[in-house]
């Protein structure tokens, strides 16, 4: 059984390379013998899009069936996902130090994306900002009141971590339980309206002033 590692170096004792689409090399190891092949991922380091994919066919075409790296974006993780390959995220330290851990049986599956698309542009975190794609919520403040309306948020990243929070498709106000202040035939009198908007305005400054706080 061969297996693939990202890796910045040629060798067993080289550091692995936390991006796997666009790492510097891709080593194939045989586990049993430690024997290893090196993949020049050059091309794939600066190029705008598709690294993750073209890597993951490099990978799956030298018969590779497992992968050891620091990150896989959606795009690699469904490649591996069809051709049949087992990929390990969040591995550090050296392709050594990583192989033992496998051989181990010490290692945890990765089912799902840990950074966002383009990671490791230019040596940066790309679209993603280099955030591991992680937890949910939406809107700003991972939980607490959220303010609906379709003119406002809108946005999933979640920024911070309770608190209220803007964004949302609801309609109207609502509080952790759902409840929404419009009538049950969707129409309101100039009183709730200005009620809303009041309550709006309230909350607005709260949000605000928490970002000053921030």
């Amino acid at each position: 059984m061969k297996i693939a590692i990202s890796a910045k170096g040629t060798d067993l004792d080289a550091e692995i390379d936390e991006r796997f689409g666009r790492a510097a090399y891709i080593l194939i190891v045989d586990p049993d013998t430690m024997a290893l092949e090196v993949l020049d991922n050059s091309d794939n380091i600066n190029t705008a899009q598709g690294a993750g994919i073209q890597a993951a066919s490099m990978v799956s075409n030298k018969g590779a069936r497992a992968l050891l790296t620091g990150s896989c974006g959606p795009k690699a993780m469904t490649a591996f996902g069809g051709a049949g390959v087992t990929v390990y995220a969040g591995q550090t330290g050296t392709v050594r130090q990583a192989v033992e851990r496998f051989k181990q049986g010490n290692l945890q599956q990765t089912t799902q994306a840990n950074v966002g698309e383009k990671f490791g542009v230019n040596g940066t975190g790309g679209a993603s900002g280099g955030m591991p794609m992680t937890g949910g919520g939406r809107g700003m403040g991972g939980g607490g009141r959220a303010m609906g309306g379709r003119g406002m948020g809108g946005g999933r990243r979640c920024m911070g971590g309770s608190g209220r929070g803007m964004g949302g498709t609801g309609m109207g106000m609502a509080n952790a339980g759902g409840a929404v202040s419009t009538s049950a035939g969707g129409k309101e009198s100039i009183a709730d309206l200005k009620r809303q908007a009041a309550e709006l305005q309230r909350q607005l400054e709260a949000i605000q002033n928490k970002i000053k706080d921030i």
